[in-house]
């Protein structure tokens, strides 16, 4: 018996762990996201939301954020990192060079990523239909419905798309992790700009994040589970050719 759970240990390798891991954070990042609905639109986080936002500003001026200026010249910066022009500039760049890279695949997963979650959130942004805000002043300005937060939810969809498919290649899991590390630090760094403007409840933040990052790494498995058919098929296909 012993042997047997060594035998299976050894053949469980880093490729496996790597699919169930990403797998899991799929599936929790949805069951997260359907929970936030529930619990949001029922109104048991309005006490939640409302606490975090007034923590970060001046209680004696709603309008005045906590911290010194520079702090939000900064969250203005890191909150352009998840807008549309920025996003849509690093993907067509990215879909650029992994042309030139001869990895069609890879580029085709970036395409649909993008524009799937880009056209999801509108979607949803629609149905929800959820107000902005105005328990304190905007920062930022803002034209569309609040929930889930459009920032949150596609630079999740974009940086973590990106930092898998960067890790994928990268060699070491040193490297590996630092990409994915990068990838998740822009994706907290935007989403938790929208708050600390005044732009978003948190509730929409981590709705936002959690679908973009249920999305992006739904994508990743889709390729993966493509390229292992694929292998497998060729192998069936090479087999059953009568040696010449």
């Amino acid at each position: 018996m012993r042997g047997w759970i060594t035998r299976q240990a050894q053949g469980f390798g880093w490729a496996q762990f790597v699919m169930l891991a990403a797998l899991l954070a799929c599936a929790g990042s949805l069951l997260g996201f359907a929970a936030l609905v529930d619990e949001t639109f029922e109104g048991d986080t309005r006490a939640f939301d409302e606490g975090i936002l007034l923590a970060l500003r001046n209680p004696a001026d709603t309008s005045d954020p906590i911290g010194p200026f520079w702090l939000e010249i900064m969250m203005r910066d890191f909150t352009s990192l998840g807008s549309h022009a920025v996003l849509l500039l690093i993907g067509v760049l990215s879909f650029g060079y992994l042309l030139l890279a001869r990895k069609g695949m890879s580029a085709g997963l970036l395409l649909f990523s993008f524009v799937g979650a880009m056209t999801l959130n509108g979607l949803l942004k629609q149905g929800f239909d959820r107000p902005r805000p105005e328990l304190v002043a905007h920062l930022a300005e803002v034209h569309t419905a609040s929930f889930p937060s459009g920032h949150a939810m596609l630079s999740a969809a974009c940086y973590l798309t990106l930092g898998t498919l960067l890790a994928g290649v990268a060699e070491g899991r040193r490297l590996k992790a630092y990409l994915l590390g990068a990838a998740i630090l822009l994706t907290l760094l935007v989403g938790g700009s929208r708050v600390y403007l005044g732009v978003h409840w948190p509730t929409d933040v981590l709705a936002g994040w959690c679908l973009g990052a249920a999305w992006a790494m739904g994508c990743w498995l889709a390729l993966r589970g493509w390229l292992a058919w694929r292998g497998v098929a060729a192998g069936q296909a090479g087999s059953s050719t009568p040696a010449g």
